[in-house]
């Protein structure tokens, strides 16, 4: 992976924060606390979008193309 090096600017205290985290060592370096941070928002956001979109589908009308191909499957099923 690539990385670019960009500057920042960043609310004091939520430095103090990041640095707090530093130095106790959960995270190596402010660099690295960054990164995982915007990694963990767009992962939220993407999994948010992802409800949205769901939530627009009509469950009937899936559950109706479900049942389509459910039975188009059915005469190749093995006797039992």
């Amino acid at each position: 992976m690539s990385a670019t090096k960009i500057a920042i600017t960043m609310d004091s205290r939520l430095l103090r924060r990041v640095d707090q985290l530093v130095v106790s060592e959960h995270i190596p370096s402010r660099s690295r606390a960054i990164q995982l941070a915007v990694e963990e928002k767009i992962q939220r956001h993407d999994r948010t979008r992802l409800a949205r979109e769901c939530a627009k589908l009509d469950p009937r009308e899936e559950q109706a193309m479900a049942e389509v191909g459910y039975s188009a499957e059915v005469s190749k099923w093995p006797e039992y």
